[in-house]
């Protein structure tokens, strides 16, 4: 048996030879993507209602994210936004970096998102050699594919038809 002098030393080096995990670990299962979304001090409304599950990796920062499908819709009556089926990235308190799968149209061109950041109460969105920041408060509610922030329940039975249709 150990001296007791010694126990605290044995007990660390116990604890220091444990197997940790070398994958990243799921997402916490009590957590939706939205709810985490908010840990890190983001509104819900910058990804869309069709997130079906994701990753995180807490120790990084690093995440993907995975709809149900890619989705579009109209922001702002001026831009147009299109998610690919899965986004990634990494986060950290008011910073999403690195993202992929997240794009606007600007005129007649699609431009990556690269980076948003939390200042205060806007959003600043980068496509990398500019960027644009708008109110908080624009982006409290999760937007709907097809019809984002603008959606009512007429339209947004047309348009799930419409997919049903598309899709069959």
């Amino acid at each position: 048996m150990a001296s007791p002098s010694l126990m605290p030393f044995v007990c660390l080096v116990l604890l220091c030879l444990k197997p940790f995990p070398a994958t990243p670990v799921a997402a916490d299962e009590t957590l939706s993507a939205y709810e985490a979304l908010q840990q890190y001090d983001f509104p819900v409304g910058i990804v869309p209602k069709s997130i079906v599950d994701y990753e995180l990796d807490r120790s990084t920062g690093k995440f993907s994210a995975n709809l149900n499908g890619s989705c579009r819709f109209p922001l702002l009556n001026s831009y147009q936004l299109n998610y690919q089926s899965t986004i990634s990235g990494y986060i950290s308190e008011d910073k999403l970096t690195q993202l992929k799968g997240v794009s606007v149209k600007v005129l007649f061109f699609w431009i990556d998102i690269i980076e948003v950041l939390r200042i205060g109460e806007a959003l600043q969105f980068s496509v990398g050699i500019t960027s644009a920041s708008y109110p908080i408060e624009n982006f409290l509610e999760s937007p709907q594919c097809g019809c984002g922030f603008e959606c009512n329940d007429e339209l947004s039975k047309g348009i799930e038809r419409d997919l049903l249709v598309s899709a069959s």
